[in-house]
């Protein structure tokens, strides 16, 4: 699995993209990994694609869960802002438990970060809604941001019954008050949606 990841890496740095790179460095976007490629999200796509077809097919099966899930996870463990994006597009939802979701969440230091997973990952999980709940509820502003994002997504299409709508217009109401610009852009994201119904 190792080489896996050492393979997988190079591949990045072939696909760097220094202009966006720097941009995102200079921005402060990137403080918080040790590198960062500037891959756009379509390159890293195609990336997966090869990633399911050609790589892992050629690993052993492991005795529990998949080969994705624990390739995920390393990758989520690099400190590569590229493979924390993959880990949250390879990762089996029906896979990824709660306990570890709130693991992840911890750990995740960037409102593009908190937008990926909570898209690719967060809403699909088992459990999603009960989750997310629970992290626009958490004293942390980059929990309830990562519970913003993944309430939006499991909106889409979605009601809420009466009492979770009055949750989350409660939970919002609170972060609207915040001084963290991003987490009132989360919260208004959040409240669109039902906003639309």
């Amino acid at each position: 699995m190792n080489t896996l990841i050492k393979q997988i890496k190079q591949e990045l740095r072939a696909m760097m993209n220094g202009v966006a790179s720097a941009a995102m460095r200079n921005a402060g976007l990137t403080a918080d990994y040790r590198v960062n490629f500037g891959v756009e999200l379509p390159r890293l796509k195609g990336l997966l694609d090869e990633i399911r077809t050609e790589m892992l097919p050629t690993l052993p099966m492991p005795e529990e869960g998949t080969n994705e899930a624990r390739l995920a996870q390393m990758l989520w463990h690099e400190s590569v802002r590229e493979c924390r994006i993959l880990a949250t597009m390879l990762y089996p939802p029906k896979e990824f438990l709660p306990e570890v979701a709130d693991i992840w969440v911890r750990q995740i230091s960037t409102v593009e970060i908190a937008q990926i997973a909570a898209m690719n990952l967060f809403c699909k999980m088992p459990n999603a809604s009960e989750k997310a709940f629970q992290w626009i509820a958490a004293e942390e502003d980059m929990t309830q941001i990562v519970g913003y994002y993944t309430l939006m997504h499991l909106l889409r299409g979605n009601q809420l019954s009466e009492r979770s709508e009055q949750e989350l217009k409660d939970q919002a109401a609170v972060a609207m008050q915040s001084e963290n610009v991003q987490l009132q852009k989360a919260a208004m994201k959040a409240l669109a949606f039902i906003n639309e119904e």
